[in-house]
């Protein structure tokens, strides 16, 4: 496999795609903004106008989108990549997506000759950037180890976890610990600042023991500075909470303090903070504790 064809150059995907430059693969981009295109061609990939451009003779074609939809119309849509790319292609999906819209895609890709993996990943803007991903994948075991060189790349703890639609079911549950981690963490900085604690202090001893998590290490710092800038943004998260909120009622469990945190995303973004990192979930815990949120 040495032609990538790359579909969505975002936060996530443009540094994704910059490493498989690097890696020696050759890479063609291809986003609806043009000036991300530019942005790969000036790395040393090649850029693309269409999907109909980038993807026939690709021997993989990697897809980073925000959502189902998204996903949907690249893929299943007209003049997408299940009518260009040429039979036997491998699709890799690293999109966060609904398990059962990963599962029919999956078939279809297969009544068209395609073999597809769904592989969302963890780590955020700084795992992009670092090639430090945690990468969940969905499929046919001798698919993913066709890809392995493409995912070894890209993350660092890449896993088959099951047949297709498994990687987003993983990612789901990601989400979901990953949204509670991040809202306690916020609780728990109000908390200290209404008792007038040294804030860099309690990080570093809470970061030491049990309390201690990537969440902790990742996010405190933005917390304490009232700055966030997004690596991944709340809309984002959102949207992957309604994910797991859904597919957890259609399985009959149930997850109490899942659906709280949906809902607390649910309102920060409701007050217009959905463009900013999801740690900025502490201006939510700020706003109805009645302080100040800058």
């Amino acid at each position: 496999m040495t032609t990538i064809a790359f579909i969505g150059l975002g936060i996530m995907g443009a540094p994704m795609a910059g490493h498989l430059v690097d890696a020696g693969f050759a890479v063609v981009g291809y986003n609806r903004s043009p000036d991300k295109v530019k942005k790969l061609v000036e790395k040393g990939g090649r850029g693309a106008t269409s999907i109909a451009e980038a993807v026939p003779d690709a021997d993989v074609v990697a897809v980073m989108v925000p959502d189902s939809p998204d996903v949907q119309q690249v893929l299943a849509g007209e003049g997408g990549v299940f009518v260009h790319a040429r039979p036997g292609t491998l699709v890799i999906d690293f999109s966060s997506i609904r398990p059962d819209v990963a599962a029919e895609l999956a078939g279809q890709a297969r009544e068209r000759g395609l073999r597809m993996l769904d592989a969302p990943v963890s780590g955020g803007e700084a795992g992009a950037v670092a090639a430090s991903l945690s990468i969940m994948v969905g499929g046919e075991a001798a698919d993913f180890a066709a890809a392995k060189p493409v995912f070894d790349t890209v993350g660092k703890t890449v896993v088959h976890v099951g047949p297709s639609g498994s990687g987003q079911t993983v990612k789901a549950a990601n989400q979901l610990i990953v949204a509670g981690n991040i809202e306690l963490l916020a609780e728990a900085v109000v908390f200290l600042e209404a008792y007038g604690v040294d804030l860099q202090a309690a990080m570093t001893v809470l970061g030491g023991g049990l309390a201690g998590s990537k969440v902790l290490d990742q996010k405190g710092s933005a917390m304490l500075s009232r700055t966030f800038q997004p690596g991944f943004r709340v809309e984002l998260h959102h949207k992957d909470l309604g994910i797991v909120t859904t597919a957890a009622r259609e399985a009959g469990v149930v997850i109490p303090l899942g659906a709280v945190v949906a809902q607390l995303m649910a309102a920060l973004r409701a007050n217009g903070d959905g463009g900013l990192d999801h740690s900025a979930l502490l201006r939510g815990v700020l706003r109805l504790s009645g302080r100040d949120t800058d």
